[in-house]
């Protein structure tokens, strides 16, 4: 069992965290109905998901993991969760929007990983140029429109009985967060 409190380290996630991001993936794929998809993936059908999200630029992958004991031990860091920042919809006129999303590890619960994260990933699309960022939330999900409320998300509106799993309809709260860039706001 990991430690409840220690250092966290967030950075952008690379090649070598494939494997334990597929792996926290496929638990909410498997288990929840958090997450629409219904069959687990294999790290490499993951790899074109992570290559989607350079180190720079409004699409991001940032990883949180304990930092590890030894500096030569990087790789045996625990893995707590990531959050991304991906296209809301392929054409054009989209670019400047974003979907966001936070998953955090099973056992990292309630130690402020997911607000880590989005600090974190917050911070970085400030630099960028990106006017709204977006959040679909499968229900019931009390804790993630808590977080999303936390960090000025509001909710726009409830798609109902979007998605089937588990052989139930399964509803999705649409939330949105305006992005103070009015520097970019001047066309």
């Amino acid at each position: 069992m990991p430690p409840e409190r220690g250092e966290v380290l967030v950075r952008a996630g690379v090649e070598a965290d494939l494997p334990a991001l597929a792996e926290l993936y496929n638990h909410y794929v498997r288990e929840t109905s958090i997450t629409f998809d219904t069959e687990p993936f294999t790290p490499e059908q993951r790899r074109p998901w992570l290559l989607s999200h350079p180190e720079d630029g409004p699409h991001r992958l940032l990883v949180a993991r304990d930092a590890p004991a030894r500096a030569d031990a990087a790789d045996d860091a625990l893995l707590l969760g990531y959050a991304t920042s991906s296209p809301f919809r392929p054409k054009g006129a989209y670019a400047t929007s974003v979907e966001v999303t936070v998953y955090c590890a099973p056992h990292a619960g309630g130690r402020g990983i997911g607000t880590l994260l989005y600090e974190a990933l917050f911070a970085a699309l400030a630099k960028e140029e990106v006017h709204r960022a977006y959040a679909g939330i499968a229900q019931p999900n009390e804790a993630s429109a808590r977080l999303h409320a936390r960090f000025g998300f509001r909710h726009i509106g409830t798609f109902t009985e979007v998605g089937r799993k588990f052989g139930r309809y399964w509803d999705v709260a649409w939330y949105q967060k305006d992005l103070d860039r009015k520097d970019l706001d001047r066309d």
